[in-house]
């Protein structure tokens, strides 16, 4: 390998290969997706704020999901409606560093509140006595902080790491956003460092993540199948729904995008960005949606602000 000692200023983004005539009209759905995401995950976060009895640890949790989706989504997707609508497919090389970090610390906060989800259903169900105690305020908070902290400081490296490389040749990524793993393969340079830290970074989060989860929901199996009764057993399970349903959501799409970034070279352009939008956007839109749907208490609250809504518009004509 040649020496090279140039880098890039600007990276270039890329739309949906085959269908550059028709970004103008896709870019409508996609900020039909964001403003679900905004409103719903707005909606979210102000309900368990503004409710004081929704100040328990499953729904704090649910805010601070909401709150790191809105942050996933607002961090993206300006700039893909700007490139689909007004082609800048140029990002700089430092806007593309601060993309590529907070995408990848904010999901690792998302896994983080995953699993604090997953160990309060734990303690809910299987030691329902102590769940006043283990999770109070106190520690609910303690344990947003630590996964705010945990997210951040495990992907703080990934910049530094990619700002020591060099690129000589393509510019272009294959994505309408920067991730690690797609900016390093433009590098002429030796990557090992990052290949490495990269994949320890995601086994001790996510994967240490994806292990307790399924630990707690295999401990909250054997119990709720030694409760009595059919009903017992169906709402110890009803409670659970929502958080699978949001943990799949999750977990779905990013192997999906693991396995066609390492085994789907032979694949289309179009299906490793077709799947890295939707592990992008699925989320943040999904998981407000599950929340208002799923979780009564929840839901009741956005019916019932609705309704205040309507009424007062109602009035309103009415007074006309």
């Amino acid at each position: 390998m040649s020496p090279c000692n140039f880098t890039h200023t600007t990276f270039v983004l890329i739309g949906i290969p085959g269908l550059e005539e028709a970004h103008f009209w896709i870019g409508f759905p996609l900020l039909s997706v964001y403003a679900v995401a905004v409103f719903g995950n707005c909606l979210v976060v102000f309900i368990v704020r503004t409710e004081h009895s929704l100040h328990a640890p499953m729904y704090l949790f649910l805010c601070m999901l909401a709150a790191i989706d809105l942050a996933l989504s607002t961090s993206t997707m300006p700039k893909i409606l700007a490139l689909f609508w007004f082609d800048s497919r140029e990002i700089t090389f430092d806007a593309c560093m601060a993309q590529m970090f907070f995408i990848h610390a904010l999901t690792a906060t998302e896994s983080t509140i995953l699993l604090a989800m997953a160990f309060d259903r734990y303690v809910a169900i299987c030691h329902p006595l102590h769940h006043a105690a283990v999770l109070n305020n106190m520690v609910t908070a303690q344990i947003s902080m630590v996964a705010m902290a945990r997210g951040f400081l495990f992907f703080i490296p990934l910049p530094l790491l990619i700002k020591r490389l060099a690129f000589c040749h393509s510019s272009v990524l294959s994505h309408s956003y920067c991730v690690h793993q797609d900016v390093m393969k433009l590098a002429y340079a030796d990557t090992l460092p990052n290949v490495v830290y990269g994949l320890t970074a995601i086994l001790l989060v996510m994967g240490v993540d994806a292990l307790f989860i399924s630990l707690s929901y295999f401990l909250i199996i054997q119990t709720v199948l030694q409760l009595p009764s059919k009903s017992e057993r169906a709402k110890a399970f009803g409670t659970c729904v929502s958080h699978v349903v949001v943990v799949l959501a999750f977990c779905v799409p990013l192997i999906g995008l693991s396995v066609v970034h390492r085994f789907g070279n032979s694949l289309d352009p179009i299906v490793h960005v077709l799947m890295g939008d939707v592990c992008l956007l699925l989320p943040p839109v999904i998981n407000p949606i599950i929340c208002g749907v799923k979780t009564k208490q929840i839901r009741t609250r956005m019916l019932a602000m609705f309704k205040i809504s309507c009424d007062k518009n109602f009035q309103a004509v009415g007074g006309k």
